[in-house]
């Protein structure tokens, strides 16, 4: 039986959160450190400052038990191992943003100062190859004043999907640690603990860019599924089922072949770009990844571009927007492909009403001046057009909700309605 660790998680974001209450919900005694105290006084009510599905009942269960938050690092200073949650955003070239990353180094460094044990330091925040070995380890070091002897070092890519997060934590494909040092690789084993799954041990640099590659590819497959469906649409194919056929070649399999208006959210399009300005900096051009994201930022343009080849000039005509979250299960709109697809109809004069069962408040940050609905049919009533941006499944039960639209014109960026008479944006 391994024993419970004592964990330190900087960062309270999605991963972090998700992570830590997980964590917590095996037994290991967790600290999430977080600069909003906003944050860590909803975190330490039990109050999950994000929507994810079963994140609360962790948070319930275990809040002021086995998991606490805190805006200082005073739990570094007796931690068997700290995660590294951090965001790493992208810059104007699309280069990740390590300036978070620094900071939590100085300051778990700090703490580490007069922790009396050996302590291991885990990278999972996306990060670029070399990151945890050229930046982490010597940061931590020179602010801890210690050695590699004192202070271990790992990378541990997280693969957790919005909405699914907490099933993913616990039913993951595969655990990635890298680590050159043997006995801090078994330290970040040992924590996941009756996790039944492949255990896939490599360097730092390797399983950091294990992550940037397997986003990618996932992110190939619905830019190359996008493409095809474009195809489709002007030789009146229906790709979806195209793609049933493709995807049962086990070579291929089904996943991520759904067609449709793009991928958006905080992975993605953030560690595409990410590899697409690594690449250039080798002096390689990426044609393939550098096209996978043009494919994908003109995808929901086409809704637009079909609108107007349905409805004539939009100006003036109220265009109803269900769903804005970039996808179901999940209140988070970054990147979501709702965002250009609302920039253009308001640029081209429409009025917008929109609906999320989730996501409206966020949205109402970026958009303030659009009507938003309490429900399906609000927006719906009156309406010359209807864009389905979100695959909830609330939206595929709706049938009669559409005739207390003015003008019965539905566009389908995601196939989920089995009413009559929508049309998909590629099928």
């Amino acid at each position: 039986m391994v024993r419970s660790m004592k964990i330190s998680i900087v960062g309270g974001g999605y991963v972090g959160l998700v992570t830590g209450s997980c964590f917590a919900k095996l037994g290991h005694d967790v600290t999430i450190i977080d600069v909003d105290p906003v944050k860590v006084q909803a975190i330490n009510n039990g109050q999950p400052p994000i929507y994810e599905k079963g994140l609360e009942d962790l948070l319930q269960e275990n809040a002021g038990q086995h998991l606490r938050a805190s805006t200082g690092y005073d739990s570094v200073s007796d931690a068997d191992i700290v995660f590294i949650c951090v965001g790493t955003p992208p810059q104007p070239d699309g280069s990740a943003n390590l300036s978070y990353i620094e900071s939590a180094c100085t300051s778990i460094g700090t703490g580490l100062k007069t922790n009396p044990h050996y302590c291991v330091v885990v990278v999972k925040s996306t990060v670029p190859p070399g990151t945890t070995e050229n930046l982490v380890q010597p940061a931590v070091l020179r602010a801890a004043q210690k050695t590699e002897r004192e202070i271990g070092f790992a990378m541990n890519p997280e693969f957790l999907r919005e909405g699914r997060a907490v099933e993913d934590f616990f039913h993951p494909d595969r655990i990635v640690i890298g680590s050159t040092d043997p006995r801090a690789g078994k330290r970040v084993a040992d924590v996941y603990r009756n996790i039944a799954a492949p255990v896939i041990c490599t360097g730092m640099t390797a399983a950091e860019m294990i992550k940037y590659t397997s986003n990618a590819f996932l992110a190939t497959k619905i830019s190359f599924s996008n493409e095809i469906g474009n195809i489709c649409k002007h030789l009146g194919i229906d790709v979806y089922e195209v793609m049933k056929g493709v995807g049962l070649d086990q070579r291929i399999g089904p996943q991520f072949l759904n067609a449709g208006a793009g991928f958006g959210g905080s992975c993605f399009p953030k560690d595409v770009s990410a590899l697409v300005s690594l690449a250039k900096k080798t002096g390689e051009i990426p044609l393939l990844l550098q096209s996978v994201l043009d494919v994908n930022e003109q995808q929901p343009h086409r809704m637009v571009a079909l609108l107007e080849q349905r409805l004539g000039n939009i100006s003036g005509k109220r265009i109803a927007v269900l769903g804005l979250a970039f996808k179901d299960n999940t209140d988070d709109i970054r990147d979501s492909r709702a965002i250009p697809v609302i920039h253009e109809l308001l640029e081209k004069g429409a009025t917008v009403a929109a609906y999320d069962p989730m996501a409206s408040s966020a949205m109402q940050r970026v958009f303030p001046g659009i009507e938003y609905g309490s429900s399906a049919s609000d927006i719906l009533r009156g309406a010359d057009g209807c864009l389905i941006m979100t695959e909830w499944p609330e939206f595929s039960q709706l049938d009669k909700e559409f005739d207390l639209m003015a003008r019965k014109i539905i566009i389908e960026g995601r196939r989920i309605l089995t009413c009559k008479g929508a049309e998909g944006i590629c099928w």
